[in-house]
């Protein structure tokens, strides 16, 4: 299971997340305070606050959905 930090900033950040977050065969959630919305919904992700720092757990591997975090990654 890896969590990352993310923020994304602009509803293009969003589509993008999502469509790369559909490719993957296993769940990915996206978590802030205590609410957790299933990563592959556009209208859930949408729905999160953006301005704030998210939560994403994979749980499995994909190396090329990890590589695309990198892009949103928080230090």
């Amino acid at each position: 299971m890896l969590e990352r930090q993310i923020k994304l900033t602009a509803k293009e950040d969003v589509k993008e997340f999502v469509n790369q977050a559909s490719k993957c065969d296993f769940d990915i959630d996206v978590f802030y305070n205590r609410v957790v919305i299933d990563a592959k919904s556009i209208l859930g992700v949408l729905s999160m606050d953006l301005t704030n720092v998210l939560t994403v757990r994979c749980n499995g591997h994909d190396e090329q959905f990890d590589q695309f975090l990198n892009k949103f990654a928080v230090a």
